[in-house]
């Protein structure tokens, strides 16, 4: 069997500290503007139509959470002063652990949770947009994961088995099979992190995004804001938004950095389905 060859380098990375009270903390990443081409090539292994066409797209730069909300960060800023919707659940995930993932929240829940702590903060919290995203994930890579062309359980999680009923593998390309572990992970315990320093971008939960739900990427957005359709009231949104970044529940195929996610309306919740945040002026360390 060919060698699988998963890219690890060493590199540093800038970001700031958001300090939450209680010891709690919230790890910011600072990524540099740039360009890049969005979307997957023709001859991407199991891509869809809805990742066409393939474009370039300016980014500007902006800061990332290291890795996706815990539910020890969630508990924190569920307790700040309401913005606009009123009840945050503290504890509103089904795998429980300070630094799993915070899941079972709504897109209006992500939004609230962003809205309350750029009120306490004063910097400008929000959800990232779909560009950005997918930006951070590829980190100046190419490949369909910011690791290479294939993709393990034992650098993410995700579903590694295959399932016959639904005809779904549990391997990509000539990578192996592997394990499922029904279950979320603590964040960052792969110890695998992109070439910008951002940890799980691949599998654990899917993240939401800013963006209305778009069947292809004709007419999209090329300077990396979200793509919003006529009513642009974040508040008062309809319908589906994107997920990206795939789940431990899902196959292997959905992780990849160009996999788009519009299964669940906006006010859905489930146990696969997390997020992180983005600050679009951060304040870096010198």
């Amino acid at each position: 069997m060919p060698k699988i060859v998963i890219n690890r380098t060493q590199k540093r990375a800038q970001y700031y500290v958001e300090n939450l009270g209680n010891e709690i903390t919230l790890d910011m990443v600072l990524i540099p503007g740039g360009s890049f081409m969005m979307g997957s090539p023709e001859n991407e292994l199991e891509r869809s139509e809805d990742e066409s066409p393939q474009h370039p797209v300016n980014i500007q730069q902006f800061c990332i959470g290291k890795y996706p909300v815990t539910q020890a960060q969630w508990k924190a800023v569920a307790a700040l002063p309401q913005v606009n919707k009123e009840l945050l659940d503290a504890d509103p995930s089904e795998f429980k652990g300070e630094q799993r993932p915070v899941e079972q929240v709504s897109w209006y829940d992500a939004v609230e949770f962003c809205d309350r702590l750029a009120a306490h903060t004063k910097r400008q919290y929000r959800l990232p947009s779909e560009a950005e995203w997918e930006y951070a994930c590829r980190a100046g890579t190419t490949t369909p994961f910011h690791f290479g062309e294939t993709i393990t359980t034992d650098v993410a999680n995700y579903d590694g088995t295959d399932d016959e009923e639904h005809k779904w593998l549990g391997s990509y390309g000539r990578g192996p099979k592997g394990i499922y572990r029904k279950e979320t992970t603590v964040v960052g315990s792969f110890e695998v992190a992109n070439a910008f320093g951002l940890y799980d971008m691949h599998g654990n939960v899917w993240e939401w995004c800013l963006d209305d739900w778009h069947e292809n990427y004709e007419g999209a957005p090329t300077d990396g804001s979200a793509w919003l359709d006529e009513n642009d009231n974040l508040s008062q949104k309809q319908g589906r938004a994107v997920l990206r970044g795939g789940s431990w529940y899902g196959i292997p195929d959905n992780c990849r950095s160009a996999f788009r996610n519009d299964d669940l309306i906006r006010d859905n919740r489930n146990d696969n389905i997390g997020f992180r945040i983005v600050c679009g002026v951060g304040r870096i360390l010198q």
